[in-house]
């Protein structure tokens, strides 16, 4: 509290200098130790909202302010019944905040741990290789939408997937469109699922996604893209989809569908998110960042689908 003081006595101070001179009567009243504090708190308070954005986390959140509210009152009026109640139920609503907040406690946990984005050069995929997945996935999903063939072709982006992986059948084949247009040939053993691919070879096959119980502005899809989508709000990967009613191609992520992409746009996004530096420029249009409720199902991707 005493820093917290400080600081507000010192905006005064500061109001009339430039940004140098605020920074050093800041340093010199309060120190550094106290601005380092309020900017992580800042920090974690502002990824904490944007995590719950949107989500049904807020209005669970809201409830939780109003029984704190009603703790503070009945402490405040000497409420023996109600205080009672809230000291008593303290553990249980703690335990009640893990359970109810799980899946954006999980996604927060999933985000601090990415550390694939600062990969050793060594262990980084060429960037030619990275060109040629793009250019094998864009011509597969055109040539299935042509043949208005279901698919689901799953990228993975920081977090591992091998849990998915080990839903479908191991195959660890060289990517290519035709192995790709193999798989979900329809009627084959393969087809209903989803295919992983990872640095340049299939990894599996016939794979199951999660389904998202909720879509948000996708409004109502079919099980392929609610697949997708599950998967996309759950993990940092990417999905392509393939409708087997229209053909249209699109892409799921970050729990986003963007839809009716043709050859050129969905090569420029895949750049984008495999981070080539020709489509950079791209990533802008990427929704990286997790919303919606993350709340899915596990079910197997039948052929229903719609556009």
């Amino acid at each position: 509290m005493t820093d917290f003081w400080l600081l507000s006595g010192a905006g005064g101070v500061v109001a009339g200098l430039n940004l140098g001179q605020a920074a050093g009567v800041l340093l010199h009243t309060v120190g550094w130790r106290a601005i380092l504090d309020v900017l992580i708190i800042s920090f974690l308070l502002y990824r904490l909202f944007v995590l719950i954005r949107g989500t049904q986390a807020v209005q669970l959140l809201l409830g939780l302010g109003v029984i704190g509210l009603l703790g503070a009152i009945a402490y405040i009026l000497n409420l023996p019944v109600l205080k009672f109640i809230v000291t008593t139920g303290g553990p249980v609503i703690v335990i009640a905040i893990v359970i109810l907040f799980q899946p954006e406690l999980r996604r927060a946990l999933d985000q601090m741990g990415r550390l694939g984005r600062i990969r050793p050069g060594l262990l980084a995929p060429q960037t030619a290789e990275l060109r040629r997945d793009v250019d094998e996935i864009v011509r597969a999903a055109t040539r299935l939408g042509e043949q208005a063939t279901g698919a689901l072709i799953v990228l993975p982006g920081d977090i591992g997937l091998e849990e998915i992986a080990a839903t479908g059948v191991r195959m660890d084949a060289i990517l290519s469109a035709e192995t790709l247009i193999t798989i979900f040939t329809y009627k084959s053993p393969l087809h209903d699922g989803a295919a992983l691919v990872r640095a340049g070879r299939i990894m599996a096959a016939g794979c199951v996604l999660p389904l998202a119980e909720q879509t948000g502005t996708q409004g109502r899809v079919g099980t392929r893209h609610r697949a997708a989508i599950g998967l996309s709000q759950a993990t940092d990967a990417a999905v392509v989809i393939v409708s087997e009613e229209s053909g249209q191609i699109s892409l799921a992520l970050g729990g986003e569908l963007q839809r009716e992409l043709d050859a050129d746009a969905l090569t420029n996004r895949l750049g984008a998110f495999y981070r080539l530096p020709l489509y950079e420029r791209h990533r802008r249009s990427l929704r990286l960042l997790s919303r919606g409720p993350r709340t899915t199902t596990t079910a197997p991707v039948s052929g229903t689908d719609r556009p």
